[in-house]
C-alpha cells in the first residue's frame, strides 16, 4: 500500500449518492441474473416468458457482497491501492458477475457479453443456464482466484496471496456459514505468520447476514461483546459496521474501511520504516446486513428478508403464480434501473463515479490472473547436487535430504524476488529438509523463547500443525503467481483431499479459458511414507492420496515416484519448472540404495518408466517373467528378488521394469503420459507374467492397466491395510511385498516353476519363518536382509 498518501477525507453526501446508485445498480443485475432471461431494463412489463424456466443461485448473500464491492472501488480509487478480493461466501457469483459487468472487465474479458443492453441481456441469460456460467465465483469470473463453493479456505487463500506481496492488499469477504467449518477457524491465526516488512496486508471482513441454508450461523448468534472478545484473542481489532438502513450502513461502512486502512498503513509504516518488531494486531472488518436485503420482505405470509428464506430464490413461482410474478417486477423496480442505466443500457456517470481504472479494478488485477506475474524460479544445476553413482546399489543416501540441498539453493537463490516458499505442518525437519533453514527460518510473528530455532520474522519456511492451512497458503501464493512446495507426511495429507479436488477442478477449468495464464504447480512431495513408520505405526500409514488424485482430471494430475536420491532431484527439478499440475511425488526420508548415476536419473524419468538391463538377466532376448516396481522400499525389493532368482534359477529370463510415473501405466487416451499398447507391451509383453511390486495400494495398478493385453497375467503386490510398529522388513513381510514373497510368485506364475523350482519355493517360505521368529526375540530384520546390498 502507498505510504506517503493524503488520508482521504470521509465521503461527502454527493459520493455517498453516487456509492448507493453503484450498489443498486449491483442489486438490480443480482437479481437480474437469478430470474430473467429477456426484458433486461424492464422496458415493457413482466412476463411469464421474461422469466427462466429454471431458477437457480443465491440471492441471500448477494447485497452484502455487493455493498462490499462497491465501497471497495472507493478506496482502491481514493487511495491508489493495488487490490485483491478474495469472496468467501457460497455462491456469491451474481454480486461479482455484476460488478465486474460495471467495471468494465467482464466485457473486456468477455466481448461477447458488452457494457449495453444486449449484453446485459446474455449477462442475464448465462447465469446458472445451459452452456453458460456457475453460480460461484469460478475461474470464469474474472478477479478471482478463489471459488465459494466449498467453504472454508477463503482466508488462507487471502493469506497465501499477501505473502511477499508487499504492495498489495487482500480483502476477505467470510461469510458467517463459512466461518463455521474447521479451515477458517483456524485461518485467524495466519495473522502469526504475516510479515508487515515483506508481505501485503490481509483485511478480513466478516459478513454476519444470520442465516446458512435453513438454519442461523453460530457467529450472527454471539452477543457483540463475546464476538468482539473472540477476533481480539484472534489477535485482531474488530471495527463493527450494521444496520439496515442504507443511508446509515454506507456511511458507517465507509467509516469502517477508512479505519481499517489507516491502521494497516500504521502498521506497515511503523514496521517499515520505523522498525517495529512487536506483532501487529491488524483490523478486521465485522459487517451485519439482512440476509436477502433489499428484496422481498414477505413472501406468501410468510417473513423473507433477514431470514433463511432469502438464502437462495425468494420467489420461486414466478412463472405459475401471478402475484409472485407482481412481486418480482415490483421488486426489481424498486432498484430504479431507470436511473442506473441509460436507453442503450449503459450505466449513467453515477454508477461509474467511484471505480478505479485499468488495473485496478478488481476484476482486472493481474495479482488474479497470476501466470502474468510469474517469474522462473532459478533452479541450479542438479549436478552439483547429485550423489556419486559408480556401481548401482553400492552407496546409500537419504532422498529427502539430498532434496533439501537443492531446496536451500532455491532459497538462497530467490531471496531477493521472494517468490518461493516451503510449507508443511511442523514437519521439515522430520522430512530432512532442515538445509533450508540455512537459506531462510520459519516465519514467525508471536513470542520466541531462548529454546526456539530457527525462527524468523521474515522467513519463507511456513510450519503450522493444520494441513488445511499451509494448503490454502500456498495455493493462494501460487495462484498470485509464485512458486512452492508442500512437504507432508503421506498418510496425513488425505486431511486436504477436498481442498486439492477443487484446486484441480480450478486448474483444469482455467486451463480451458484462453485469458488465464498458466501459474506454477501445486507441488508435493509426500513422504515419511508407509513403509518407513517404525516408531508410529499403523495410524501413520495410508499410501492412499495417489488413488485419491489419480481419480481427478489427466490433464491436471501427475504422480511420480522415484526410486532413489537422483530420480527424485529429477523429478522435482521437472515439478517446479511445471505450470498448471498438480504434481505428487512420493519420495522416502531413510536411507536408499543409489541406484541411478544424474544422467541415468534425468533420462529414465524422462520416460517415466524403463528397463533396468543391469538388474535383468534376459541377455537380449525375450524375458520369462517381468518384474516391475514402483517406489523406493518396492523397488529394493524387487531388486532383492532378482539376485535370488539369479542365484537360485540362473537359466530363467528376468526383466526388471522400473515405472517413476506412474500414469505411464494408464492408456494414452486416458492420459497424456500413458503409453500406447505397442509401448506398454514392448516393456511389460503381451503374454508373459508381470509381478508388480506397488508402493500403495495394489488395486491401484490394475484399475490403471486394465485393459492392457497383458492384465489377465498382471499380478501386483502392494499396501493391504496391514500395519504396526514393527521392523523395516517386517512391513513389507506383513503385506506380501518382501523378495521371497516375490520369489514365489514367479515360481506360482511363471508354467513349468511350479515343480521344477518346488524347492527354492520352499527355502523362500522358510526365510519368511526365519524372519518371524527372528525379529520376535532380537527385535531387528534378519542380518540377511539388514545387511542386504545389490552387490554382495
Amino acid at each position: 500500500m502507498p505510504e506517503d498518501q493524503d488520508i482521504p477525507t470521509a465521503p461527502s453526501d454527493e459520493e455517498l449518492r453516487t456509492l448507493d446508485a453503484h450498489w443498486r445498480a449491483a442489486n438490480y443485475l443480482s437479481a437480474g441474473q437469478i430470474y430473467l432471461m429477456a426484458n433486461p431494463l424492464l422496458t415493457e412489463p413482466l412476463r411469464p416468458e421474461h422469466i427462466k424456466p429454471r431458477l437457480l443461485g443465491h440471492w441471500g448473500t448477494s447485497p452484502g457482497l455487493n455493498l462490499v464491492y462497491t465501497h471497495l472501488n472507493r478506496v482502491i480509487t481514493a487511495r491508489g491501492l493495488d487490490a485483491l478480493c478474495v469472496w468467501g461466501p457460497g455462491h456469491g457469483g451474481p454480486s461479482v458477475l455484476a460488478n465486474s459487468w460495471l467495471e468494465g472487465s467482464y466485457s473486456e474479458t468477455y466481448p461477447d457479453v458488452g457494457r449495453d443492453a444486449a449484453g446485459m441481456a446474455r449477462l442475464f441469460r448465462q447465469f446458472s443456464f445451459p452452456g453458460g456460467v456457475p453460480s460461484h465465483v469460478a475461474p470464469e469470473v474474472p478477479g478471482s482466484i478463489h471459488e465459494g463453493g466449498e467453504l472454508g479456505y477463503s482466508l488462507a487463500h487471502a493469506y497465501g496471496a499477501a505473502l511477499d506481496n508487499p504492495g498489495l492488499l487482500v480483502a476477505c469477504v467470510i461469510g458467517d456459514g463459512e466461518a463455521e467449518t474447521g479451515p477458517l477457524a483456524t485461518s485467524w491465526h495466519s495473522n502469526k505468520f504475516l510479515d508487515p516488512v515483506h508481505d501485503g496486508a490481509v483485511l478480513p471482513i466478516l459478513h454476519l447476514n444470520g442465516y446458512k441454508i435453513a438454519n442461523p450461523t453460530v457467529l450472527a448468534r454471539l452477543p457483540e461483546p463475546e464476538l468482539d472478545a473472540l477476533l481480539r484473542g484472534y489477535g485482531h481489532e474488530p471495527v463493527h459496521v450494521g444496520g439496515s438502513d442504507p443511508a446509515t450502513v454506507h456511511r458507517a461502512m465507509a467509516h469502517a474501511l477508512d479505519t481499517a486502512l489507516d491502521r494497516i498503513a500504521g502498521i506497515q509504516r511503523a514496521a517499515r520504516e520505523q522498525g517495529a518488531t512487536e506483532r501487529p494486531r491488524w483490523p478486521v472488518i465485522v459487517l451485519r446486513t439482512p440476509k436477502g436485503w433489499t428484496g422481498p420482505r414477505e413472501v406468501d405470509g410468510q417473513p423473507v428478508e433477514g431470514t433463511w428464506r432469502s438464502h437462495q430464490v425468494p420467489l420461486s413461482g414466478v412463472r405459475d403464480n401471478p402475484e409472485h410474478l407482481r412481486q418480482l417486477e415490483s421488486w426489481l423496480r424498486s432498484y430504479r434501473p431507470e436511473e442506473l442505466f441509460d436507453d442503450r443500457g449503459r450505466p449513467v456517470a453515477d454508477v461509474l463515479a467511484c471505480l478505479p481504472e485499468g488495473a485496478r479494478r478488481l476484476g482486472s488485477t493481474p495479482h488474479a490472473n497470476g501466470g502474468l506475474l510469474t517469474r522462473e524460479l532459478p533452479i541450479p544445476p542438479l549436478d552439483e547436487f547429485a550423489v556419486p553413482v559408480d556401481k548401482p546399489g553400492t552407496t546409500l543416501h537419504e532422498p529427502t535430504r539430498i532434496l533439501g540441498d537443492l531446496l536451500e539453493r532455491i532459497m538462497r537463490d530467490t531471496s531477493g524476488r521472494r517468490n518461493f516458499r516451503l510449507v508443511g505442518p511442523d514437519e521439515t525437519a522430520s522430512n530432512r529438509l532442515q538445509a533450508v533453514y540455512d537459506a531462510s527460518g520459519k516465519a514467525w510473528q508471536a513470542a520466541t523463547l531462548d529454546a526456539d530455532e530457527h525462527l524468523d520474522p521474515h522467513g519463507r519456511v511456513m510450519e503450522v500443525l493444520s494441513e488445511h492451512l499451509c494448503q490454502g497458503w500456498l495455493e493462494g501464493y501460487l495462484l498470485t503467481g509464485r512458486h512452492g512446495l508442500f512437504s507432508c507426511y503421506e498418510a496425513f495429507v488425505h486431511i486436504v483431499d477436498s481442498m486439492v479436488n477443487q484446486h484441480i477442478k480450478w486448474l483444469k477449468t482455467s486451463r480451458e479459458l484462453p485469458w488465464r495464464t498458466p501459474v506454477p504447480s501445486l507441488n508435493y512431495l509426500l513422504t515419511s511414507h508407509v513403509w518407513r513408520q517404525d516408531h508410529n505405526g499403523f495410524s501413520h500409514q495410508d499410501p492412499g492420496f495417489v488413488d485419491h488424485v489419480l481419480n481427478k482430471s489427466p490433464h491436471v494430475v501427475r504422480v511420480y515416484l522415484p526410486p532413489d536420491a537422483n530420480t527424485l532431484l529429477s523429478v522435482a527439478d521437472h515439478a517446479l519448472r511445471s505450470r498448471d499440475y498438480v504434481n505428487v511425488i512420493v519420495a522416502g526420508k531413510q536411507p536408499c540404495y543409489d541406484w541411478l548415476s544424474m544422467d541415468e536419473a534425468r533420462a529414465h524419468c524422462a520416460r517415466g518408466a524403463g528397463i533396468w538391463e543391469w538388474a535383468g538377466t534376459e541377455n537380449g532376448g525375450e524375458p520369462d517373467v517381468v518384474l516391475g516396481c514402483a517406489g523406493d522400499v518396492p523397488t529394493q525389493e524387487v531388486l532383492a528378488a532378482a539376485q535370488l532368482l539369479r542365484r537360485h534359477l540362473p537359466e530363467l529370463a528376468v526383466r526388471v521394469v522400473n515405472v517413476v510415473d506412474i500414469a505411464r501405466l494408464m492408456p494414452h487416451g486416458e492420459h497424456p503420459h500413458g503409453m500406447t499398447d505397442f509401448e506398454y507391451d514392448g516393456l511389460f509383453t503381451a503374454d508373459k507374467p508381470v509381478i508388480f511390486a506397488y508402493h500403495g495400494y495394489p488395486w491401484l495398478i490394475h484399475r490403471l492397466a486394465y485393459r492392457r493385453n497383458g492384465h489377465p497375467r498382471l499380478h501386483v503386490r502392494g499396501y493391504k491395510e496391514s500395519g504396526t510398529t514393527t521392523t523395516p522388513f517386517d512391513m513389507v513381510v506383513r503385506n506380501d511385498l518382501d523378495r521371497y514373497r516375490l520369489v514365489m510368485d514367479v515360481i506360482d506364475r511363471v508354467p513349468g516353476l511350479a515343480v521344477r523350482a518346488a524347492a527354492v519355493r520352499q527355502r523362500m517360505a522358510d526365510a519368511r519363518s526365519r524372519h518371524h521368529a527372528w525379529i520376535r526375540e532380537h527385535g531387528t530384520d534378519l542380518p540377511e536382509v539388514a545387511e542386504w546390498s545389490w552387490n554382495a
